[in-house]
């Protein structure tokens, strides 16, 4: 680890251990907003292939596939990528290329990923692949794997993935303990890998990135160029400070938050934001984001269940909500959601949209309008409003998320950045150009923060951005003409 402390001491780094919460990276100088603190490539990644849907290998994209001839698992976009995986998938193809075709079925990403985790390590060990401070086993060998906090199930779950992978591999030094140990380590350690627009794309083993611990008050975001993973600085971050990210969607309450972070990554936050649990401030906010509205529309207060359970109180103006009310709108919008989900996934979005515009109907009877749940719904509605074209539609939905993505997520997050520019892509379209302008601008402002300048994506924006401009000063000239 001496390797790996000079070199993060020569991007401003180091790495120490604290109370409660081992490894950790600690700034050796100060950073600020948009600055990178470290990158870095995946130890090993694949694409999110499935059966319906595949990605080249090497870049992720889905166009001009050709599926590798030997193996019959892997495809590749063209020469080029195929070329720079070839040393690691040769002996990755050699091996799969032996197991019939039922077999090969149930190679799924993760377990392609842990036949790879292995072939690459063989690869370093014998001078193929070059070994440096950022890129060897030994730091895959020191992340956490929790295996002492597993349940009896997903141990078992484990030990049939890491048995299917040494039948892959037929290698008998590999030790069964060892590769489901591995696969606790990709529950904990592993990034999903997306475009710049946060869509999945794929998942990568980041052995130095995944040392830096979640915070639901981050100070920095983690971000993809490509395969690349980029951690840039969203707040000026002074020198001898932990650095953090989120692991999980932070638009929730504390209570949903520690759920999460307790069953994927088995630990309990502390961060400035989760040890006000149970603090007014902290249920407040919680019965805003999950819980219920007002039954008067005029008022903005929150809900409190009574001390007899029998109903909710408004904490502004003291009306009670009945629970079997409540209750009754909640079955309601279960029952419509299935449906949703079933017209959705057989492709009748007409049908589906349907549906939530009723769900949103009823949400907006009983949930406050922070509700995630309703933002959610909306969210729904806006991606299939835009894959029909209804454009007006589409962004009179946007702009009601608006308000809801800036009360949850924090002033430099991504998704409200990328929102912004949903919405000012439906204001141009629809000939709104000022109303571009001021979404295009606050993209921007967000989004060179997370995303840095130097990106396809960001140039693409910032180009918008421009041509708005110049269409805007172009209607004012002639109307004045």
């Amino acid at each position: 680890m001496e390797e790996l402390q000079t070199s993060l001491q020569a991007r401003g780094l180091t790495l120490s251990s604290l109370p409660d919460k081992g490894r950790s990276l600690i700034t050796a100088k100060d950073f600020y907003p948009g600055e990178v603190i470290i990158s870095q490539e995946p130890y090993v990644c694949v694409p999110n292939n499935s059966l319906t849907e595949s990605r080249c290998d090497g870049c992720f994209r889905k166009s001009n596939l050709k599926k590798c001839s030997a193996c019959q698992v892997v495809w590749y976009c063209g020469s080029r990528c195929q070329k720079l995986e070839w040393k690691l998938h040769r002996l990755e193809c050699l091996a799969l290329a032996k197991l019939d075709k039922e077999r090969r079925k149930s190679v799924t990403p993760t377990i392609r990923m842990m036949v790879k985790l292995y072939l690459r390590r063989k690869l370093q060990n014998e001078n193929v692949i070059p070994v440096t401070a950022l890129d060897n086993y030994n730091l895959v060998e020191a992340l956490v794997s929790h295996m002492s906090d597993i349940d009896e199930k997903q141990l078992v779950l484990y030990a049939q993935m890491a048995n299917l992978v040494n039948l892959i591999l037929q290698c008998p030094d590999i030790d069964i303990k060892e590769i489901a140990e591995n696969f606790s380590k990709f529950a904990c350690n592993a990034h999903t890998i997306c475009d710049s627009e946060l869509r999945p794309l794929g998942t990568g083993l980041y052995p130095v990135v995944s040392i830096i611990n979640h915070s639901c008050l981050p100070n920095a975001v983690l971000v993809f160029e490509g395969r690349l993973s980029v951690v840039r600085a969203v707040q000026h971050i002074p020198k001898d400070s932990e650095v953090s990210i989120s692991y999980i969607e932070t638009a929730a309450s504390t209570i949903t938050r520690q759920k999460t972070l307790k069953e994927q990554y088995l630990f309990t936050c502390t961060c400035a934001r989760c040890i006000k649990m149970g603090q007014y401030d902290d249920i407040q906010e919680s019965a805003i984001l999950e819980g219920y509205r007002c039954r008067d529309n005029g008022c903005s207060g929150f809900l409190l269940r009574e001390s007899d359970e029998k109903g909710f109180v408004c904490q502004q103006c003291g009306l009670i909500r009945n629970k079997e009310e409540i209750r009754k709108i909640a079955s309601d919008i279960k029952s419509l959601s299935d449906k949703a989900v079933k017209s959705t996934s057989s492709g009748n979005l007409q049908e589906a949209i349907i549906f939530y515009k009723n769900i949103e109907k009823l949400q907006m009877e009983v949930c406050h309008p922070s509700s995630i749940s309703l933002m959610r719904t909306r969210e729904k509605l806006l991606e299939i409003s835009m894959q029909l074209e209804e454009w007006k539609e589409a962004l009179a939905v946007c702009r009601l998320t608006i308000p809801v993505y800036e009360r949850v997520y924090p002033g430099f997050h991504p998704l409200l950045g990328l929102q912004y520019y949903s919405c000012g892509k439906l204001e141009w379209l629809l000939g709104e150009t000022d109303d571009a302008i001021k979404s295009f601008t606050k993209a921007v402002d967000i989004l060179r923060i997370t995303h840095g300048t130097n990106t396809s994506f960001m140039k693409e924006l910032l180009m918008k951005l421009e041509e708005a401009h110049a269409e805007a000063s172009f209607k004012l000239s002639s109307r004045d003409d």
